[in-house]
């Protein structure tokens, strides 16, 4: 027969170690059920009012809703890329100089417009009014990166430059 003293150990020793691990499991088993009921009352709160089915058909409306918005963001990322690449061949920047052309005290009738897009393309528009019966004349320069392949009046390099600031 087996005897704790034959292995050196005192059975008040072996009984002592036994009832601490005893009571260890049994605190153990205590917070567990603690978690447990925890557990539950979230699950009951999460179930109430419906049954497996009707919560399987939230879910489902669910993902059907997320698709849906999906969808709607791709639509989105679509316009934005044709707003984008409309928005570099729009005219950005612009800037008026309107200046008197003969010096006659006519007033400042003449001017210039400067329209460029985002790539510093685009034009200026001299429109020179002359106080005789001549009327007026107009004439455009093209401008590409900001340069123009015309020579350029005072009024237009100060209007091509005002544009290049802003």
């Amino acid at each position: 027969m087996f005897k704790w003293s034959d292995m050196g150990l005192e059975i008040d020793l072996v009984t002592l170690i036994s009832a601490g691990i005893i009571i260890l499991l049994l605190i153990l088993v205590i917070v567990l059920f603690a978690k447990l009921s925890g557990l539950k009352k979230r699950m009951n709160y999460f179930m109430s009012g419906s049954d497996g089915k009707s919560l399987e058909d939230a879910f489902v409306r669910k993902f059907e809703n997320m698709d849906l918005v999906n969808a709607k963001l791709r639509e989105i990322d679509g316009r934005l890329e044709l707003i984008d690449r409309n928005l570099l061949i729009t005219f950005q920047r612009y800037s008026i100089v309107k200046y008197d052309a003969f010096s006659a005290g006519g007033g400042q009738l003449s001017f210039v417009i400067c329209m460029l897009t985002k790539d510093d393309d685009g034009f200026l528009m001299n429109t020179v009014h002359s106080n005789s019966n001549e009327g007026y004349f107009c004439y455009i320069k093209e401008i590409k990166n900001g340069q123009s392949a015309l020579e350029l009046s005072d009024e237009e390099r100060q209007a091509l430059e005002q544009a290049l600031v802003k």
